[in-house]
């Protein structure tokens, strides 16, 4: 391997087990939970998704501090460093606060609001221990970043192990209560998360104090709206796409059972493939964000800021077209392990073997666009990515008429190609005014939002 493709692919594998890991604890949980029968799964399916969209405001602070903290420890500035920490941790006291103690309050109308009998007690139970647990939960994203801004994903990874094998112990002991243990339910799947996820941030913050680094006096208002505006763009995508993908979920129920059922066991299937692409986006992000830190130093353009955009796209599309193959190749026997029901099974695999062309140009649109909101374009690929998920919901109800579900799919693909198309073009565009990959933050031609936030926040 030449170039950054070494240092992406390092980068790249521990965040992939680390993601991997989570989706594998919630596996688990939710294993644990069938057996108390259909209202518990509801209520945890709706904490679970929840969180999903509060994460997208964890998201804001945590990329935000990958990003700053990257270009500081590429700039050489151990009080620019020191400044971030601080910042991060106020705002994570904060942000932490403000969704915990609102979630608590308002439980029962929140489980009320989707649920209702049984179930909706259940989540409102679940509630209970999960919100007031959250800011444990965003304590850890901020720490991980700490850890990934040096470039050390090793850390954050061992950490998430550490929370997913505690789950695999606790699950069973608080839910099912064997022996001397109580029998919790879906209260003791809460607390099995939370004390998990108290013993890992309590590690990590362990190994965290060997790195501290002093922070100077001030400025921390100024750092944490350089790192709420350096995020921002990052929690807007998730959000996005978090929420097209509620509205395509309403499109494909309106075909029956088997093809709900069927999107949701390959949608499992295919989240274990595009992981990897969010590995490698985090790890462009990182690269990115160092180079743009260095280029800043040096009083130059990051020339190396387009090597990197180069590697990151090649392999970005060797990762693409692996996935695609493989689904392509496995949805048979990968659907089998999930759902004997023929129903099923034959939604599941047509929705594999349709995303093959999603996933080469959603790839490169995920990494991709990762360099460019680290190297401070974060807008150019947030419009690129609302204007082509607006492409996939338009195109997937039309095309659902003459073709069925399969038009919904089609959508998929036509999307992440708009998606793809605008992304080159604003790139290109780019370059030629001055902005974008290759170019450093704070220099002319650079969008006048983040121009202000490094103006306020003094390296």
């Amino acid at each position: 391997m030449r170039g950054h493709l070494p240092r992406l692919v390092a980068l790249a594998g521990p965040v992939y087990a680390e993601l991997l890991s989570g989706v594998a604890a919630a596996v688990v949980g939710t294993f644990w939970v069938a057996g108390l029968g259909g209202p518990a799964v509801a209520a945890v399916t709706l904490a679970g998704t929840v969180e999903n969209l509060l994460l997208g405001l964890v998201l804001v602070v945590a990329s935000g501090v990958t990003v700053r903290l990257a270009q500081a420890h590429g700039a050489g500035d151990p009080a620019a460093a020191g400044r971030v920490a601080r910042a991060a941790w106020w705002l994570c006291a904060l942000g932490g606060l403000a969704l915990a103690v609102p979630g608590a309050l308002l439980r029962e109308p929140l489980a009320g609001a989707f649920l209702d009998g049984e179930a909706a007690a259940l989540a409102a139970d679940y509630f209970a221990v999960a919100f007031p647990a959250f800011v444990l939960f965003f304590g850890q994203r901020v720490a991980d970043e700490l850890f990934k801004g040096t470039g050390d994903t090793r850390t954050p990874m061992r950490a998430a192990l550490l929370t997913g094998a505690l789950l695999l112990l606790l699950d069973p002991l608080l839910i099912l209560g064997p022996g001397p243990f109580p029998a919790l339910g879906v209260t003791g799947a809460a607390l099995a998360l939370a004390v998990s996820r108290a013993v890992a941030l309590a590690v990590t913050l362990a190994l965290r104090r060997r790195h501290r680094l002093p922070a100077p006096p001030g400025g921390l208002r100024a750092e944490a709206r350089a790192i709420t505006a350096a995020g921002a763009p990052f929690g807007l995508d998730f959000t996005a796409r978090m929420a097209v993908g509620a509205l395509q979920l309403a499109l494909v129920a309106s075909f029956g059972v088997a093809a709900v059922a069927g999107y949701g066991v390959g949608y499992r299937v295919l989240l274990i493939v595009t992981m990897a692409f969010y590995a490698l986006r985090q790890a462009a992000v990182i690269e990115a964000a160092r180079l743009t830190g260095a280029a800043r130093r040096a009083g130059e353009g990051a020339a190396d800021l387009r090597a990197l955009g180069r590697d990151t796209a090649v392999l970005a599309a060797a990762l693409g077209t692996g996935a695609a193959v493989l689904c392509a190749a496995a949805a048979v026997p990968a659907t089998a392990l999930f759902t004997g029901d023929p129903a099923v099974a034959g939604e599941a695999v047509g929705f594999l073997r349709m995303a093959g062309p999603y996933l080469l140009p959603y790839a490169l649109v995920v990494a991709l666009g990762g360099v460019h909101q680290a190297a401070g374009a974060g807008r150019r690929p947030v419009v690129a990515v609302l204007l082509g998920l607006a492409a996939q919901l338009g195109s997937g109800a039309a095309l659902s008429g003459p073709f069925g579900v399969h038009g919904i799919w089609a959508g998929m693909t036509i999307g992440a190609l708009v998606q793809l198309g605008l992304l080159l073009l604003l790139r290109r565009g780019s370059r030629r005014s001055g902005a974008g990959p290759g170019h450093t933050p704070g220099a002319p031609g650079e969008p006048s939002g983040t121009r202000s936030t490094e103006r306020e926040a003094p390296a």
